[in-house]
Order: structure tokens, then C-alpha cells, then sequence
């Protein structure tokens, strides 16, 4: 799915590829590390990057400390307090194994500062997909016909997106969670559109899971899916990367989650968590239609990156 990125942004090619694949969390992360490794100890570096809460950010951050290369942590600060989310996990030892953090937000500053981690290796700086939001929804709008591949009209369909390990490898929460959406389609009738994940897709297929009323559709590119939000009556999402586009975008979202590590969406308004259970998507759903999308988007400006290129200069 990362080559459709690189196409459509026009970003120069890799220099290295790890070609790591699929696996459980141990094997991904142990894969990456050794190739990593070979990566540092070939082409040494004063500072590596590391964004978000992936393994690939958990194996970047553990390998080059073991290699005493500095970490800088992209998206620092973030916290679910929920520990069964692999994400979790990987946010706070990334955090610890980090010399420079650059906060999104004054919130995830203090929960930093909250864990013991010096304050003069913090810098809240704005999170850089607010920069990526701006720089590419005119293009998504520009090159994306959105009717050459469904049948939807702007403003007059949800979009929902579900993937997260705790919501689709639970059988009886993932089926939870589409019987709610297959009464909202009911409820307002508007189509329900739902870009499968790939793993969604798989264990849909497991359980042997019946859909009705939703609109199920392949995983998207880059600036389909940017148009898509734009456009949505309203979001419901496990992502918390989509959680932001959608406050950034000025479109209701509803989590299908019991939990966020992005306060600062439920804070402003344009968020709220509804877990699995379908009457409650149901009741959240009706609440935030009726919600003005007057809120303030809490992270920053759009100039994250310059930010943080200024002040990586300044410590390497």
C-alpha cells in the first residue's frame, strides 16, 4: 500500500527497502531492527527520525539507542492509557528512548513532562499531518472523481474506516460494531461507505460475517481517500490519524473505540468515542450531526515540519 504514496506524492524513491512483510509484533519488530541495523552501521547518522506509534517507529527508536545514534520522536506525547493497544506500547518506549520530542500539542507536553523526560528535550511544534492535510486536500479535490467509483453525492454519505487489532481480531466487537453500522444506514438513510483494511478484510472473511447496508469497498489511495473525508456528512473511525484529518477537515467524527489518544478532538468538539456497541454508534452519530463544525483544530498551523527542521539544526 506505500507505493501508491510515493507515486501520487511525488516523493523520491527509498534508498533502502527492509521488505519485512507480515508477521506477529515480534517478528516485525525483530526483523526491522536487524535490518536496521545494518542500515546505521553502514550509512552512520547524527540523528534518526521516527514518527507515530508503529513497530517500524518502535524498531527505528530501539535500534538506534542501541547504537548510541540520538532518536527524534515525530507525534510524541500521545497517550490512550489503555495497554492491551499495541500502539501504546510503542508510543511510550519511543518516547523514553528519544533525545528531542516534538509534541503535537501543549497536552502531550505535559503528559511528557508527566513520565520524568526532561523539559528542554520537548517541543510542541504542531503535528506534521496537519501540514500534509493542507499541501495535498486541493490536490485530492483537483485530480479526484470521487463518482467514477461510487455512487455517493458530497455531504451525503458516512465514511467509516475499521482496522485497529482490538476492534477487527474480536469477533463479537467487529460484528458489534457493523451492526451499528448497518442501522445508521437505516436510521438516516445515507450510504455507509467502508474502505476494508486488508486485515479487516481477512477477518470479515474468518468469521464468516454477513454485511447488508454498507458499502464495502477496496483500500484507497492517498488522495482518493483525503477527498472522501473531505467530503463525508460524517467520519466514524478507529484511527486516530483520521481522528485528526477529520477535526483538520471540519467533519464530525464519531470513534468506534472506548478510548482516544487524541483528547483534543473530543476537547474542541468534533469528536466523540462511541466503543462498539450499536446503539450507542446510533445515539453518537445523531449527536454529532446536530453539532456546529465551528471548532478550533488544536494541532497547529501547518508548519509543523519547518518547526521541526529548525530545530533539529540547532541540536546535531
Amino acid at each position: 500500500m506505500d507505493r501508491v504514496f510515493f507515486e501520487q506524492l511525488e516523493l523520491p524513491p527509498v534508498k533502502y527497502n527492509l521488505d519485512v512483510g507480515s508477521g506477529s509484533h515480534a517478528e516485525q519488530t525483530g526483523k526491522m531492527m536487524i535490518e536496521i541495523e545494518k542500515v546505521l552501521r553502514k550509512d552512520r547518522v547524527d540523528l534518526i527520525l521516527v514518527e507515530g506509534d508503529t513497530n517500524t517507529v518502535l524498531a527505528g527508536a530501539l535500534t538506534a539507542t542501541k547504537l548510541g545514534i540520538k532518536v527524534g520522536h515525530v507525534e510524541a506525547g500521545l497517550r490512550s492509557y489503555d495497554r492491551n493497544m499495541p500502539e501504546e506500547i510503542n508510543r511510550i518506549l519511543a518516547d523514553h528512548c528519544s533525545d528531542v520530542l516534538f509534541a503535537p500539542t501543549e497536552k502531550s507536553k505535559n503528559i511528557l513532562l508527566g513520565e520524568g523526560i526532561a523539559k528542554n528535550k520537548i517541543f510542541v511544534t504542531g503535528n506534521t499531518i496537519v501540514d500534509a492535510v493542507h499541501q495535498n486536500l486541493q490536490l485530492a479535490l483537483q485530480k479526484v472523481d470521487l463518482h467514477s467509483f461510487l455512487d455517493v453525492n458530497d455531504g451525503n454519505y458516512f465514511l467509516c474506516t475499521i482496522h485497529r487489532q482490538e476492534n477487527v481480531d474480536n469477533q463479537r466487537r467487529f460484528k458489534m460494531i457493523l451492526r451499528g453500522l448497518e442501522s445508521l444506514q437505516k436510521k438516516f438513510n445515507l450510504p455507509v461507505v467502508y474502505p476494508i483494511h486488508p486485515r479487516a478484510k481477512k477477518q470479515l472473511k474468518s468469521y464468516n460475517i454477513k454485511v447488508n447496508n454498507i458499502e464495502i469497498i477496496e483500500p484507497l489511495d492517498y488522495l482518493a481517500f483525503l477527498k472522501l473525508e473531505s467530503t463525508a456528512k460524517l467520519i466514524l473511525t478507529d484511527s486516530g490519524g483520521v481522528q485528526e484529518e477529520a477535526c483538520i477537515l471540519s467533519v464530525p467524527c464519531v470513534t468506534l473505540r472506548d478510548n482516544t489518544e487524541r483528547p483534543e478532538t473530543v476537547e474542541v468538539g468534533s469528536n466523540v468515542l462511541a466503543g462498539s456497541d450499536p446503539k450507542e454508534i446510533v445515539r453518537k452519530t445523531g449527536f454529532m450531526l446536530k453539532r456546529k463544525t465551528c471548532w478550533k483544530n488544536p494541532f497547529g498551523d501547518g508548519n509543523a515540519a519547518k518547526r521541526i527542521i529548525r530545530i533539529l539544526a540547532k541540536k546535531t
